[in-house]
């Protein structure tokens, strides 16, 4: 794997002017699934709601594909080729999924005589979305609106996904079945996947490399096999 797709460099991000990324300094590889570990607060999701744009950075710079991002704003990174999973899911519980995927597309501006081709080749990935594809998303279960929210994500075909606590309310089972198409569609594509996981174990087998946060800091990178027992992740936190 050579090269970033996605890196920052000296990267500053708080709340309320209290920095909660201070100097930061990371990189997501090109064709890689990079798992992002780290106590609640550690700055896991405040890192990927500021690479999407969502949080303002207070200074430093993002680079996507070498390039410094000057407009940090959630359109302009999907149509460069970013995505993000959000935590919790925020489907609109009022809304078919079938509905929910023609604003999708919409939304990540796929040319109206593309749309169906598109929605076909994420139904491919995700097959289980037939099943109830014309149900409202508020009378699903937490593991088919997780699908239905990685489904919307990946509507923009993105180069780079990211994913924030996707295994929040799922059994570990369901969780499985959600990672095994997402890692079978990275391996296809190249696709780089940056996921903030807390269930560890799960997240590992299909991860390439490992980043422990803590206190906004980066303080470890490992291989998931460095990390095959609990004694040494007990360690790092």
């Amino acid at each position: 794997m050579n090269g970033s797709v996605l890196r920052t460099e000296g990267l500053v991000v708080g709340y309320g002017g209290r920095p909660v990324l201070n100097d930061f300094n990371f990189e997501l590889r090109t064709n890689e699934v990079l798992c992002l570990i780290g106590h609640n607060g550690a700055g896991k999701s405040t890192l990927l709601k500021s690479l999407f744009g969502l949080v303002a950075r207070q200074a430093g710079q993002i680079y996507l594909d070498g390039k410094p991002q000057d407009i940090l704003e959630p359109r302009v990174l999907t149509a460069a080729g970013l995505s993000l999973v959000p935590e919790g899911r925020g489907v609109f519980p009022g809304l078919t999924v079938a509905e929910t995927m023609k604003m999708g597309l919409w939304a990540a501006r796929v040319p109206k005589a593309e749309r169906a081709e598109r929605l076909d080749w994420v139904m491919t990935i995700l097959p289980a979305m037939g099943k109830f594809f014309h149900q409202r998303t508020g009378t699903l279960s937490g593991g088919q609106q997780q699908i239905v929210s990685i489904a919307r994500s990946l509507l923009s075909r993105p180069r780079c996904l990211l994913m924030d606590e996707p295994s929040i309310g799922l059994a570990p089972k369901l969780f499985q079945d959600l990672l095994g198409p997402i890692r079978e569609l990275q391996s296809r594509s190249g696709m780089s996947i940056l996921l903030v996981e807390q269930n560890v174990k799960e997240a590992l087998k299909i991860s390439d490399r490992v980043v422990v946060m803590k206190s906004g800091a980066i303080i470890a990178e490992a291989l998931p096999s460095d990390l095959d027992d609990n004694a040494k992740l007990m360690e790092l936190y």
